[in-house]
């Protein structure tokens, strides 16, 4: 009984000497690790290899030496909606293919799923929408949006000239479906293309996506 009482005093001890600010500091970190996950920023994207919307084949690394945007699309979400139907997402587009930029658009809804498209299907949408992506890549089975941890639509990637992701997550800061929220949107994509283009460090490299969630 005597050496428990002492023990029960020694773990008293030392609860009450730890530091208050160091147990909150360690609170915090554990929650921003669980809201932050690893984005992978800084080091080299990974490669993948898909099929477009013509049946052609279309690998990362074919564009190495140029700038590529990953898009994760499902035309029938209403954040993705809101992009569209106010052509944020066309104008952001062209003016980026127009500089050169690779912009691939990828749609990883499974089969019998919200944003699921056939081959043809997705013609249709992307004539509709008027997109001005390089290529719209199907994958249906989810590999490619699994290996980039993929999670919502819209959500995206900036990849450089040497392979290296410097951009993961929302395309801007307004997570709402309403379409007035585009005018004084902060839009992260564009401003880290512009960063790259002017040779600088992408300034703001990670913000936590927002959207419907991707229908693996």
């Amino acid at each position: 009984m005597l050496q428990l009482a002492l023990m029960l005093i020694a773990a008293l001890s030392i609860v009450m000497t730890t530091p208050l600010s160091t147990a909150k500091a360690t609170s915090t970190a554990e929650e921003n690790r669980e809201e932050t996950p690893d984005s992978g920023i800084g080091a080299p994207a990974p490669d993948f290899s898909g099929v477009d919307v013509d049946g052609r084949t279309r690998k990362l690394s074919d564009f190495r030496g140029k700038t590529v945007v990953l898009e994760w699309t499902n035309h029938e979400c209403p954040f993705v909606r809101k992009l569209y139907d106010t052509d944020t997402m066309q104008n952001l587009q062209k003016e980026a293919t127009s500089k050169g930029i690779v912009w691939l658009t990828i749609s990883s809804s499974a089969e019998g799923k919200q944003g699921f498209t056939r081959p043809e299907e997705a013609k249709s949408v992307m004539a509709r929408e008027n997109s001005h992506e390089t290529a719209r890549i199907l994958d249906s089975d989810g590999m490619i949006g699994k290996l980039y941890g993929a999670t919502n639509t819209p959500q995206m990637f900036v990849i450089n000239g040497e392979g290296t992701l410097v951009y993961a997550g929302a395309i801007d800061d307004k997570p709402s479906v309403s379409h007035s929220t585009v005018r004084d949107a902060n839009n992260y994509v564009k401003a880290a293309l512009d960063d790259l283009s002017a040779g600088r460090a992408v300034k703001i490299s990670t913000s936590k996506p927002y959207g419907c969630g991707i229908k693996y």
